[in-house]
């Protein structure tokens, strides 16, 4: 099978400007659910060790100045 194997080099892509534009826009555009998944996630993992370690990490507790 290593005997078939071939080698590809890209060295260019021609795209047109505008589809590049519409593109990176979609891009955008997905990476908004993308991102409110991620900061679901997160506030669930973090009530999750809140909850197991009864809240005994505090950023803002009594006796702590900014």
């Amino acid at each position: 099978m290593a005997d078939n194997a071939r080698e590809t080099v890209v060295t260019d892509i021609k795209i047109p400007f505008w589809s590049m534009v519409v593109l990176l826009v979609k891009w955008a555009l997905a990476s908004i659910p993308a991102v409110i998944i991620l900061i679901v996630i997160g506030t669930v993992v973090s009530a999750a060790v809140n909850a197991i370690f009864g809240g005994t990490f505090h950023w803002w507790g009594p006796g702590r100045t900014m």
